[in-house]
C-alpha cells in the first residue's frame, strides 16, 4: 500500500496531487527509498536531495525516479475485520 498523495509540502499544505514517482537514492548494489512525488515536485525534490547530498546529511548516490505502476488484484478483498484501530492516546 501507498499513500495516495505526493509527499511535499508547501506552504504548510500537503500536496492533493497523486504520487507519480517513487523516489529513491542508489548506491552501488544498495536503493534507499525516501518518498513519492508527483510531476509538478519532481524537480524541487530533485534539488532537495541534492543539497542534503551536499551537506553530507543524507548518503551519496544517484537520486532515482521510478515511475509509479497501478496493478489490480482480484485475490485481496478488504473489509471491517482487515482494518485495525490505534488508539494514539493511550501512547
Amino acid at each position: 500500500m501507498m499513500p495516495d498523495k505526493c509527499s511535499v509540502m508547501e506552504e504548510g499544505k500537503q500536496c492533493v496531487n497523486p504520487p507519480e514517482f517513487i523516489v529513491s537514492i542508489v548506491d552501488g548494489k544498495d536503493e534507499y527509498m525516501f518518498g513519492l512525488t508527483c510531476q509538478k515536485h519532481r524537480f524541487i525534490v530533485s534539488g532537495k536531495l541534492e543539497i542534503l547530498q551536499k551537506e553530507g546529511k543524507i548518503q551519496n548516490g544517484n537520486i532515482s525516479f521510478t515511475p509509479v505502476k497501478t496493478i489490480g488484484t482480484d485475490c485481496v478483498h478488504g473489509d471491517t475485520d482487515d482494518f485495525v484501530q490505534i488508539d494514539m492516546k493511550k501512547f
